[in-house]
This record gives C-alpha cells, sequence and structure tokens, in this order.
C-alpha cells in the first residue's frame, strides 16, 4: 500500500506529538518509525497538530533524513497530520 492507496486514516498506527518538546519528538518519530517497520506497517500516521508549525517543522525535518522513509505528505484534509510510508 502507498500513502495515495490510503481511504481512512483512523485504522493506521498513529503517533501522536502533542505534548512534545522538539527534541522528544525526534526521538518518539525515530523510534515508532522503526518500530512500525518491524511490525511490517507500510504506511503510518503522525499527528503534529497545526499550533504555530513547531512540531510540523521538526516532523517534516526528521522524516526528510530518515533512510527509512519514502514518502510523507499531509493527510487528506487535515494540516495537523502526515502520512508516511516506511521501506519493508
Amino acid at each position: 500500500m502507498t500513502i495515495n492507496e490510503v481511504i481512512f486514516i483512523d485504522s493506521l498506527p498513529k503517533l501522536d506529538l502533542h505534548g512534545f518538546d522538539r527534541e522528544s519528538a525526534r526521538v518518539a518519530i525515530t523510534d515508532f518509525i522503526r518500530d512500525n517497520q518491524k511490525m511490517g506497517n507500510e504506511v503510518v500516521l503522525i499527528v503534529h497538530g497545526i499550533g504555530a508549525g513547531v512540531m510540523r517543522e521538526t516532523c517534516t525535518a526528521t522524516l526528510s533524513h530518515n533512510k527509512d522513509v519514502i514518502e510523507f505528505k499531509s493527510a487528506y484534509g487535515n494540516r495537523g497530520c502526515m502520512l508516511v510510508q516506511i521501506k519493508i
């Protein structure tokens, strides 16, 4: 499955970054990607929220530098979430 084939985001494994600071969010995202890769989940959802955009920037930077991430983009109609496709 690719992120373009996702219809229902509620059924995806989810990481909610509300309440995290930048550094703990980076660690949580990296761990979440690695754990879901081991479990064989190709597509996951990361909820960063809208706010001032700090978590979105942190999320984007962390995913951009992760070699196990194929692609990521904002969830359909929800600027506070990112769909992430992981190498399996």
